[in-house]
């Protein structure tokens, strides 16, 4: 057993362990000290990696555990709601963590390639690789930014950093703890107190930073009104359901009276175009005889065979529309040379075309309403694009394709981020799960339970002014890392130099 443990077999089996118990860090039940706990450990077994080789695998078992518990949800899209076969919705699931766990592996990998000391590689090389390969992550192919570390601190002190460098900061200032409790429970001295102490300032200051109010509001307290229609996703589109979700939606806009009313994605399951138009002149009837405006999640198709994901607006305002412009891969666009991988899905709209990529707030109830659709809102910098000039942000979302799993309680936890980031007052509509009212400081005001149709009714305030995050967004987090490893790399080889020609 003591062979055993002191090999590196070990070492990958506690890196997967590690890897599969920082979910917990995330919602559900968001365990914010635990990420720090595991990295820390991660940090440790990378320390003692023999070689480069030895800390990739290390770092890949590390990702395994993580993304193989974490993004499990993607199994239940593919097969449960997507129809794929259980062999091919399993290969697809493995495959899609696989990549992801290329990330924490390469980190490992450039780690122990840069030959560091103890101290040098805890507080600057592995904040800034764990920072920098998330970034990536979150980018390439259109990115996959979904459980990046920062997320975890949405309820820690660590997140009164995010409104001044965003989440992939917060990533970094938690990978930098989980460094200095590495000095503090493995150094001895005066080293072992100043992790310590540093350990303390950081949380410290993130919770000084939290009582920052970066944005002030803006006119008087709005009413709004986020429906859920839970209707089920294997019957969203079936034809003989059309009608009735219809009625659904019609009769929770009439229930309500409300200034400012959200429907989810896609509530109405048809283009636009093939809407009767009564329905849409009663809804907007409705809304105008109440001094109202109504956001409704429908596709859109246009005279060159294009079709768009959107919300359109219609009510006491000129009616607008927003179009999504970050597509989720194979659900809604079809990348070059896989066409083969759709036929084996049953998904409905599967090949959306771009919306602009700088959108414009919409002018609604007072208020410009900035939008995003799915999974926009894990993409920080795509969410300042309409900021600082919109006042509130609106999330629809139709997380029916995950069921009942962590997805939607992970997705409810990166809009609480983005409140943060942007100091804003972030409303979110979502089909089954979970609609909430979240104020400009994360805390989630009110909620409807999963999986039940209702009305989420609220009043809320519109926002002004720009946190530093919303003004430069993540560039000054990227380079920072860039350039100390850059700073590293250059101050590892000058001494290469100097003990050769010793």
């Amino acid at each position: 057993m003591k062979v055993f443990l002191q090999s590196p077999q070990a070492a990958i089996v506690a890196a997967l362990a590690a890897g599969a118990l920082t979910v917990a860090g995330f919602a559900p039940p968001a365990l914010f000290a635990l990420p720090l706990l595991t990295l820390a450990g991660l940090l440790l077994i990378w320390r003692r990696a023999t070689t480069p080789q030895a800390a990739f695998w290390t770092g890949f078992a590390f990702g395994a555990g993580l993304f193989g518990v974490g993004v499990s949800w993607v199994y239940v899209s593919l097969h449960d709601f997507g129809m794929m076969p259980a062999p091919f919705a399993a290969i697809g699931t493995l495959a899609y963590c696989t990549i992801l766990s290329l990330y924490p592996a390469a980190a490992g990998w450039c780690l122990a390639r840069l030959h560091l000391g103890r101290f040098a590689s805890a507080l600057f090389a592995f904040p800034a690789l764990w920072t920098l390969f998330e970034w990536l992550r979150g980018w390439i192919f259109t990115g996959v930014p979904w459980l990046a570390l920062g997320y975890s601190q949405v309820d820690s002190p660590l997140a009164g950093f995010a409104p001044v460098v965003g989440t992939y900061g917060v990533s970094f200032v938690t990978a930098l703890c989980a460094g200095l409790l590495v000095i503090a429970i493995s150094a001895s001295g005066k080293a072992r107190l100043a992790g310590g102490v540093a350990l303390v300032f950081a949380f410290g200051l993130g919770q000084l930073l939290k009582q920052i109010d970066w944005t002030s509001p803006m006119g008087a307290p709005l009413k709004v009104a986020l429906l859920q229609g839970n209707i089920p996703q294997d019957l969203k589109f079936q034809a003989d359901r059309y009608a009735a979700t219809l009625a659904i939606y019609k009769r929770l806009i009439e229930t309500n009276q409300a200034q400012l009313i959200v429907l989810p994605e896609t509530a109405i399951p048809r283009f636009l175009d093939a809407i009767d138009p009564s329905y849409l002149k009663d809804i907007a009837r409705i809304a105008v005889e109440r001094r109202a405006d109504v956001l409704i999640g429908v596709p859109i198709r246009d005279p060159d065979g294009r079709y768009f994901n959107s919300v359109v607006s219609v009510g006491v305002s000129p009616s607008q529309r927003y179009d999504k412009s970050h597509l989720v891969p194979f659900g809604e666009f079809v990348p070059s040379g896989f066409g083969w991988i759709v036929k084996t899905l049953s998904i409905p709209l599967s090949d959306f075309s771009l919306g602009t990529e700088n959108p414009k707030p919409l002018a609604l109830a007072g208020q410009l309403v900035a939008p995003n659709i799915c999974w926009e809102d894990a993409f920080g910098e795509e969410i300042i694009r309409q900021l600082p000039q919109a006042t509130l942000l609106a999330n629809v979302s139709n997380v029916a394709w995950f069921g009942d799993s962590l997805a939607p309680a992970q997705h409810l936890q990166i809009s609480r981020m983005r409140a943060i980031e942007t100091g804003r007052t972030m409303l979110r509509a979502t089909n089954t799960g979970m609609t909430a009212i979240i104020d400009p400081r994360g805390r989630v005001v009110a909620r409807l339970p999963q999986f039940t149709e209702g009305i989420l009714s609220g009043e809320v305030r519109g926002y002004v002014g720009a946190s530093p995050y919303v003004k430069f967004g993540n560039t000054p987090v990227v380079l920072a890392c860039i350039a100390l490893l850059a700073a590293l790399a250059f101050i590892r080889r000058r001494l290469g130099r100097v003990s050769e020609s010793r």
